[in-house]
């Protein structure tokens, strides 16, 4: 079944009362940071804090009084089960989900909060898909696919319509890629509407299961990804079919880009963003020069994104920018020691986080021993001169890399 922009403009329709339009803003901060003209729709606003609603919506509505009755299920990594679950039960529809046994807790415990019934099932959502699909054939429950389905395509699509409407002068589109539902509805909408724009996707580049499925590469697929929303090995058969035939590109991010997108929504545009909803942005850290002065529309489309992982991301990212410095020195093992090495630090306005004293290295003499410092500093320059200034006493520092540098 094929789906055209008349199915996009009927689930747009739909959704009216049901999913209402997120903003689109100007991202001047953005903007400087990449050296394109940044808009970025706020797909994390909804309910559900995803763009998953919309397809969700399209589909339940559908539904005949029987399929209500009997109820529905779906398999999903956590935004599509969440949308699922709150629409359905708002609509009254009993629904179960099978989520693998890897998503975030901060999910399945909202997709229980939604009324949903979970089963955990599973390393991946292909893993999972097998676990729905043989509970709908036994129950006879409806299944909503995440994103091989016309109806939750055209759904998604809606979000290209308000991006359009909202500012007809986008040059271009950058869109996550998981299985293909989200960037296959948008390119329909935003092609028909102005076949000049142009709809660039992004995948984590440890899942690039749409670039192999398009180019005939074997790319490895798998690993732990901050991404796990687009983490996805088998693309959609019809998603397969549009992506080829409208999306002029996409673009492999790395774990390190995805961090620095999801950073940067936190601290620039003060919004959370999950590994997936950040992806568009992290194609433009991965390849500025591509969109460089041109205005282009990002949809930050989920920001279910577990506070362990964000905590851990901030840190990692003053790791990254040199505002946190670890570095190890050898130290005579007598009385002052600590007391010079901290006055010295605070006369050059490091803040100290943590001081791990060691005696015990078999590389360190019998009347010495290890110090590793982490301090709080400004940038660059000024880390660079509080181990210039160690030097310069007499103890030379070994910087220690935490691995943040990706």
């Amino acid at each position: 079944m094929t789906v055209t922009f008349a199915d996009v403009e009927a689930a747009a329709r739909l959704l009216e009362g049901a999913v209402s339009p997120s903003p689109m803003l100007a991202a001047p901060k953005l903007s400087a940071l990449t050296g394109a003209d940044v808009r970025v729709k706020y797909e994390n606003f909804h309910v559900t804090n995803a763009f998953k609603e919309r397809g969700a919506v399209s589909k339940l509505a559908r539904l005949t009084a029987e399929e209500r009755a009997r109820g529905v299920i779906a398999m999903s990594a956590g935004n599509h089960a969440q949308a699922v679950a709150y629409h359905a039960t708002r609509l009254g529809i009993p629904s179960i989900i099978v989520m693998p046994d890897t998503t975030p807790h901060v999910k399945v415990a909202a997709t229980r909060g939604f009324g949903a019934e979970v089963v955990l099932d599973g390393e991946t959502v292909a893993e999972a898909q097998v676990r729905a699909s043989a509970i709908a054939l036994e129950r006879g429950l409806t299944f909503v696919h995440p994103y091989d389905d016309p109806y939750v395509i055209a759904g998604q699509g809606s979000i290209a319509m308000e991006m359009l409407a909202a500012d007809p002068d986008l040059d271009c589109l950058v869109v996550p890629i998981g299985g293909g539902g989200l960037i296959s509805g948008m390119a329909i909408a935003a092609k028909t509407i102005k076949p000049g724009i142009e709809v660039i996707g992004v995948e984590a580049a440890l899942y690039p299961a749409m670039w192999n499925a398009l180019r005939g590469e074997e790319l490895p697929v798998g690993g732990p990804t901050l991404a796990e929303g687009i983490a996805v090995k088998n693309v959609g058969v019809l998603t397969r079919e549009i992506v080829a035939r409208l999306v002029d590109d996409i673009v492999l991010v790395s774990e390190a880009e995805l961090e620095r997108a999801v950073n940067a929504y936190l601290i620039h545009q003060k919004t959370l963003a999950e590994g997936a909803g950040a992806a568009g942005l992290a194609a433009l850290f991965a390849q500025p020069e591509r969109f460089a002065g041109r205005k282009v529309g990002l949809v930050l489309c989920g920001g279910n994104i577990d506070p362990r992982i964000l905590a851990s991301i901030m840190v990692r990212e003053l790791e990254r920018d040199q505002k946190i410095l670890a570095f190890r020195m050898t130290i005579a093992d007598r009385p002052g020691m600590l007391g010079l090495i901290s006055g010295k630090l605070g006369e050059l306005g490091a803040n100290i986080i943590e001081v791990h004293h060691q005696r015990q290295f078999l590389d360190v003499p019998a009347k010495g021993a290890t110090l590793d410092v982490t301090v709080e500093t400004r940038d660059h320059a000024h880390a660079e001169a509080i181990l210039a200034a160690f030097r310069e006493i007499g103890l030379p520092c070994r910087r220690l890399d935490s691995g943040a540098g990706g």
